[in-house]
């Protein structure tokens, strides 16, 4: 038990004041995470952490770690657990200096070295293990962004940003590395390739009397998504695609659905990805399942924390469909009827016009409304520290994405008259079109390739037969 006594208690590193009802949300905390008590871990997770952040720290931090550490017996993996939850808070608020943000970096690689190297014997509630990843994959994000712009930043701070790249604090590539090694290490993909999702599932089965952990083979899953988040992040969306291979994007009962954050990240990032590939009826398909989800579970999260970020990714992903239902109009069968009826209520007026005139302005706002916050992986030059460079690999999507929309100007007319015959010779569409019949078969195939692809599955690389 930790002490107790008035309403604040002065203690620990720093002479903290520590509010009585957190000192015991540490020790209840730590306890139930010591014995194994998935349900109250999770109560105390989901719950009482976001409770007590209201209460007494909108404005300020939690308090430090060295403050609490003796309410929990020093525990170190604790302890890594707690600044975790401490930075996160910190990123939430707004701002966090260099300083917070290399710690947690630093936070983070204690963490994930325990489990990569160490035989935890720890439960963790699955909603927490998809958070660690996905802010993970959000600090570095956030990193990049902060690095890049290098307005206003003077030479002390330029020079401490130079000296934690040369560290590899939240580089690219090793945030990259630690995510493949949790893949790797969890032998999730082989798992998954022998058995299914069979061990997964069976992870939730486990109680504070099961032998195992469910942390590692739990968080490699989570990896194999944070990785289609990276890969999406810095513009390789094959990259992307292959490390979500084994994902099930169709299945209701899937382990993926088991956390509506994962669910909902998975399915935006993939859509995207088909979109940026030209893969528009995968896309559709990928956003059909992800707002099918949406529609179901946003009663429940309506309570949750996170309820506004999953408002906003069902917003962009109906941008980004209304974009791929423009570029492939055959995709529309695909839609269920309730996501139908939704995109034509939001979005009727734009996607008559992108695929009736080819509308630019209407492709570039939905396309910059819809598309993650992209970052480059590599450091600005520092050499030129006026400059802000963070909108730089969005500028570079954003064009190659509308080079491939405005690369023909006769196809919306095209997809009116394939409409319109339901069989017609080439000859003829040629001179309806005024154009001569070579010309028209290419436009033919480059439609044929850009409105289908062979499979369904999260890698499908190649294009396949019928016409989109």
């Amino acid at each position: 038990g930790g002490r107790r006594g008035g309403a604040r208690e002065e203690m620990g590193d720093g002479g903290e004041m520590v509010p009585d009802l957190v000192q015991q949300f540490v020790v209840y905390f730590y306890r139930h995470i010591r014995e194994r008590n998935l349900q109250e871990i999770y109560t105390m997770y989901d719950n009482s952490w976001n409770k007590l952040s209201d209460r007494y720290f909108k404005s300020a931090p939690w308090p430090k770690v060295e403050s609490i550490q003796h309410l929990a017996e020093d525990d170190h993996v604790f302890c890594l657990l707690y600044k975790q939850l401490y930075y996160r808070h910190a990123h939430a608020k707004g701002q966090p200096s260099l300083d917070q943000r290399a710690d947690s970096w630093m936070t983070y690689k204690g963490l994930f070295d325990i489990v990569l190297n160490t035989d935890l014997n720890m439960l963790l509630p699955n909603a927490w293990l998809w958070d660690m990843v996905d802010e993970f994959v959000y600090q570095f994000q956030q990193y990049c962004q902060y690095r890049a712009r290098l307005q206003g930043k003077g030479p002390e701070e330029i020079a401490a940003l130079q000296r934690l790249d040369g560290e590899g604090v939240w580089g690219a590539l090793e945030v990259l590395n630690y995510l493949q090694a949790l893949v790797d290490k969890s032998m999730v993909r082989a798992r998954l390739q022998e058995q299914g999702e069979g061990f997964l599932l069976e992870t939730e089965t486990y109680t504070a009397q099961t032998a195992a952990s469910n942390v590692l083979p739990v968080l490699g899953f989570m990896a194999m998504v944070g990785l289609l988040k990276m890969h999406t992040l810095m513009g390789d969306f094959r990259g992307a695609l292959k490390a979500a291979s084994l994902l099930d994007f169709s299945g209701a009962a899937s382990f993926l659905s088991k956390i509506s954050g994962c669910h909902i990240s998975a399915h935006y990032h993939a859509g995207f990805c088909h979109l940026m590939m030209k893969q528009h009826r995968p896309a559709i398909r990928v956003f059909n399942a992800g707002l099918v989800f949406v529609a179901r579970v946003k009663q429940y999260l309506s309570r949750s924390a996170g309820y506004d970020q999953v408002l906003q990714r069902m917003e962009q992903m109906y941008s980004l469909l209304a974009i791929s239902v423009s570029l492939a109009p055959s995709g529309l069968s695909l839609l269920e009827e309730t996501v139908q009826t939704n995109l034509q209520d939001k979005h009727r007026d734009k996607i008559a016009r992108m695929r009736n005139q080819s509308d630019v302005p209407t492709f570039e706002a939905l396309f910059t409304y819809g598309c993650p916050k992209f970052v480059s992986p590599c450091p600005p030059d520092y050499d030129e520290p006026g400059r802000n460079y963070h909108q730089d690999s969005y500028k570079v999507q954003l064009k190659l994405f509308l080079k491939s929309v405005k690369s023909d100007p006769k196809v919306p007319a095209l997809r009116q008259y394939l409409r319109l015959y339901t069989s017609i010779s080439l000859k003829k569409l040629a001179s309806i079109m005024d154009m001569a019949v070579g010309e028209l078969e290419t436009l033919l195939l480059g439609l044929k390739n850009k409105g289908s692809a062979k499979s369904y599955s999260a890698d499908a690389e190649e294009e396949g037969s019928g016409v989109g």
